[in-house]
């Protein structure tokens, strides 16, 4: 299916001016309090969020919208059409004065995503992105590292969790930059800056449906814990087990997810 490019241009020009909107609260003073222990919201989540449904429901007000800071209803379910948006993705980085955090914004069609736009204005990035038409990064394409086999793999996440009990065995590699975004921590694998990326919690969908359509159009492979492909707009729009790599290096990363998600459920059903 075609892509209508305007609704890419929409999608870069709200992502780009909720960006702006979100740098100029960043390292100000303003009110933060806690949705849940440990999950920070601020005024600027919220008027990034306002600003993103204006610009995108103004211009296809047919469309669904489904945003980390908007309750959500059922009425997208019976869409085709549904924006995904994470206006500040990475709060706990933005609020801490760290630049991993980025607004993320993606159009889905039929459970699939079809246009994406993530901004990390404290970066200076802009990644872009429609389905069948590759992925840029300030306008410069995309494409993942061919690293062959684990040997020398590069992830974002903690050095101490490379050998963590719950591997199969030691990961073969290093750790790079996590920033707190997981939409950023994905778009490093679209951007040859790290090999795979794996998280075995629950995921909003938009944590990573942006960030998804960057790295499959820049070459990689992003699929649910049972190796299916990721599917939005779903009644909960969540996932459980998330494993994202090259083609080369997928099959790999999604068997050590699978081994540390079996241990772990074996661990609780042992508790109980």
């Amino acid at each position: 299916m075609a892509v209508n490019r305007s609704d890419l241009t929409l999608a870069v020009e709200a992502a780009s001016a909720a960006a702006v909107l979100a740098l100029g609260h960043f390292h100000a003073r303003s009110d933060w309090w806690e949705k849940s222990p440990g999950n920070p919201v601020g005024i600027a989540d919220l008027e990034v969020d306002a600003l993103l449904k204006a610009a995108l429901l103004g211009a296809r007000p047919d469309d669904g919208w489904l945003s980390e800071e908007t309750a959500d209803t059922a009425d997208r379910l019976s869409l085709r059409r549904v924006w995904v948006v994470d206006p500040i993705d990475g709060t706990r980085d933005f609020v801490q004065g760290r630049t991993g955090w980025a607004v993320s914004v993606a159009l889905v069609e039929d459970n699939a995503v079809t246009v994406a736009a993530l901004a990390a204005p404290a970066r200076q990035q802009l990644f872009v992105a429609a389905r069948g038409q590759g992925a840029t990064c300030n306008g410069l394409p995309l494409r993942v590292a061919d690293l062959p086999s684990l040997q020398g793999v590069r992830l974002p996440m903690d050095a101490a969790n490379l050998s963590a009990p719950f591997w199969p065995s030691p990961w073969p590699g290093e750790t790079v930059e996590k920033p707190n975004s997981l939409a950023l921590r994905m778009a490093k694998l679209a951007s040859a800056e790290a090999d795979a990326w794996l998280e075995g919690r629950t995921i909003a969908e938009w944590d990573v449906a942006a960030s998804a359509l960057i790295l499959t159009e820049a070459g990689g492979v992003v699929t649910d814990r049972h190796g299916a492909p990721l599917a939005f707009n779903k009644p909960l729009p969540v996932f459980h087990g998330i494993a994202a790599a090259n083609a080369a290096l997928h099959g790999e990363v999604l068997a050590r997810l699978d081994h540390a998600l079996k241990l772990f459920a074996a661990r609780r059903a042992k508790a109980e």
